[in-house]
């Protein structure tokens, strides 16, 4: 496990969610268990190469052999925080679904953790493979994944045992809304959200086409007034960095 295939290296700014703006360093894993209709990261196949940006923000890439070892890796991140000290609010590790690499981070996150504070993204469906790892964490951003804008089959009970492992850390929930989210999906979240512990922000994202956000803004309105009869903290993100243009 001193080795992995890994999908890209960078660094530019968190576009989602409550830490939206601040800089951080992305790691990003290949593979991922669910097949979301608007994942803008899909990855068929193990990659030969992982995309690595030189300097923080320079645009600038290599491609290092996969797998990459966790000996580079710290390399990099160490000359990064070197060279630009405070710079980065965190290492994000994303994906894809990180938590499908369990035995790797395992071996990586102590080391990493040194650099940076780490920051997991994830679409919150293995509760088991966070339990393994999360003694290693400081930040968790957490999917509930909508049956109608992702097309999976309903995912509920996955993501409430996931949200009661990570609820001991710093923890916001994110739910992608589509124009033709049906209420329903709306209230069963913000309930499970609500049963777990009802001081954990919801984000409501809006799904993303061609760049731009692809639900009325309205109807917008009317999903933040109904999850904030349940919930004291709901917020509209839509993903800035894509207005941006940004990784």
């Amino acid at each position: 496990m001193s080795s992995s295939p890994l999908v890209e290296l960078f660094s530019s700014i968190q576009g989602e969610g409550p830490y939206v703006g601040y800089r951080q360093a992305f790691l990003r894993f290949h593979g991922c268990n669910l097949h979301c209709a608007y994942c803008d990261t899909v990855q068929p196949n193990s990659p030969a190469c992982c995309r690595v940006e030189s300097e923080p923000g320079s645009a600038l890439f290599s491609h290092w052999p996969n797998p990459v070892t966790l000996t580079a890796v710290m390399e990099l991140l160490s000359g990064w925080r070197r060279r630009s000290p405070g710079l980065h609010h965190s290492l994000s590790l994303t994906g894809g679904e990180p938590l499908l690499h369990r035995d790797t981070l395992l071996q990586w996150l102590p080391e990493l953790r040194t650099l940076f504070p780490l920051y997991l993204e994830t679409n919150g469906t293995l509760p088991d493979d966070l339990a393994a790892v999360i003694d290693h964490l400081d930040y968790i951003s957490m999917d509930i994944k909508l049956p109608s804008a992702s097309g999976s089959p309903p995912l509920w009970e996955s993501h409430r045992k996931f949200l009661e492992n990570a609820v001991e850390k710093e923890l916001f929930v994110k739910i992608i809304v589509a124009p033709d989210t049906p209420p329903e999906e709306i209230e069963c979240a913000s309930l499970l959200v609500r049963d777990v512990k009802p001081t954990i922000p919801l984000i409501l994202q809006p799904v993303t086409r061609n760049g731009v956000p692809a639900v009325p803004s309205q109807l917008l309105l009317k999903f933040q007034e109904q999850a904030a009869r349940i919930l004291p903290d709901v917020r509209v993100i839509p993903q800035t960095h894509v207005f941006l243009n940004l990784l």
